[in-house]
């Protein structure tokens, strides 16, 4: 691990981890959610102001599910992931920005700003993820996955936690409320966001292309091989296999990230309660993904995400019975013990399965995937807690989607599908060499 750190590409690659996950943490998990409900909608009915947040999410991640495959086949082509990265990311950290200037009562422009808040989040992590190749040393893919994912723990965490005390005691900080210091707290997110990006931006290198295009041609090009990529995935059993488990338990993990809060509140939970948990969570993943990493080599990288994934699976059916915030918060270190482990680990496993000469092309298909669970996830969990009028019964339906894509992960054979990833990676060579 210390070879790994001192190494500067791959802690600037890290690091944009820790600069985007200020974004996941403060915003979207933590204050955005309560800002939206008590102040841009203030006076409204609960129920209005939920639908309207699940619609914004919805249509975030739906925007994305259509962009994320065909941005990352322009950017293969291209050879220009760094620049989309650069252009998403500058997209989150202004709209974040901007997030400190929408009045109260504006929900309407709240929700444009936030939707391309997490465009500009997401965009980027699709190139963020392709770059994954290009900085890991081969046999490393999994210690340095977990790295990023443990120092976005780690300063996602710190900064949500400087940001919780700063709305709990606003006159340490000079400021007159709670809602300026959420406002604030908007402002120090871009900030983080856009600081800690410039070391990848400047000591990362995009593996160079035989034969590179730019213009008209890179984005038709990019649609040409979009399709391609398409039908070859479903011809490639492995990857095609791995992308379908995937997309189940990342769902869940997902659903459980984004609903963990409104679960609570349901429960009749303080939010500040809620609030703690989510810091709780932050601070238990920074050293649980480093292990996951280290399992990873030990054990194999599928069995510990399967292991990960049982973890899930037992404190989704405690989740059900639970009646504490005490339950609550240990509930919470268990989810930070497995959920950045489990979500290193799987990018690091994929990473192995696919051509590295077009990462973010595949890569594009791996976001795409999670962005679509992110859809209907929370739907599922809702429609069960409306047809049962249990919010209790909701979160047993989350416990399919960890058994159904752990059972389909298991049937997934990593050796296989590295040979015929490196297959592939000669054959690109040889027609590139062959162009040439």
């Amino acid at each position: 691990m210390k070879g790994l750190i001192a190494d500067k590409k791959i802690l600037s690659w890290a690091l944009y981890d820790w600069a985007n996950s200020a974004f996941a943490t403060t915003v979207m998990a933590g204050f955005f959610p309560v800002f939206f409900k008590q102040y841009w909608n203030a006076g409204v009915e609960v129920t209005t102001s939920t639908f309207r947040l699940g619609l914004a999410n919805s249509v975030a991640s739906l925007v994305v599910v259509v962009l994320a495959p065909v941005l990352g086949a322009i950017g293969d082509r291209g050879s220009a992931r760094k620049k989309f990265l650069l252009f998403f990311a500058s997209l989150g950290v202004v709209m974040t920005a901007s997030l400190c200037f929408v009045a109260q009562g504006g929900w309407q422009l709240a929700v444009l700003v936030y939707v391309l808040g997490i465009i500009g989040f997401s965009g980027g992590n699709v190139f963020y993820d392709s770059l994954l190749i290009a900085v890991a040393p081969q046999g490393k893919e999994d210690m340095v996955s977990a790295m990023g994912f443990a120092l976005g723990y780690l300063g996602g965490g710190l900064l949500f936690a400087f940001n919780v005390i700063m709305t709990l005691k606003p006159v340490w900080f000079g400021l007159s409320d709670a809602s300026a210091a959420v406002r604030i707290a908007f402002l120090s997110v871009a900030i983080w966001w856009a600081v800690f990006s410039l070391p990848l931006l400047f000591w990362v290198r995009e593996p160079p292309l035989a034969k590179r295009i730019s213009g008209w041609s890179m984005v038709t090009g990019g649609f040409q091989q979009l399709r391609a990529t398409f039908a070859e995935i479903r011809r490639l059993r492995v990857v095609f296999l791995f992308l379908i488990g995937y997309w189940l338990y990342i769902d869940g993990v997902d659903t459980i990230v984004r609903m963990a809060v409104d679960y609570g509140m349901s429960l009749g939970f303080a939010a500040n309660s809620l609030i703690v948990a989510l810091l709780i969570t932050q601070f238990v993943g920074f050293p649980a993904a480093i292990l996951f990493g280290k399992l990873g080599e030990k054990l194999g990288t599928k069995t510990s995400i399967l292991l990960g994934l049982a973890v899930y699976v037992g404190v989704t059916v405690w989740a059900r019975f639970m009646g504490s915030t005490g339950e609550f918060y240990i509930l919470a270190v268990a989810i930070g013990l497995v959920q950045g482990g489990v979500q290193a680990l799987s990018r690091a496993f994929y990473s192995r399965l696919i051509p590295a000469s077009r990462a973010a092309e595949f890569f594009g298909f791996y976001n795409m995937l999670g962005k679509f669970a992110a859809v209907i996830g929370p739907i599922l969990m809702g429609l069960v807690g409306v047809l049962t009028g249990n919010p209790r019964h909701s979160i047993l339906a989350i416990v399919t989607l960890f058994v159904g894509g752990g059972v389909i992960l298991y049937f997934v054979d990593e050796g296989e599908g590295g040979r015929i990833a490196r297959e592939l990676e000669q054959s690109v060579k040889s027609t590139a060499h062959g162009d040439g």
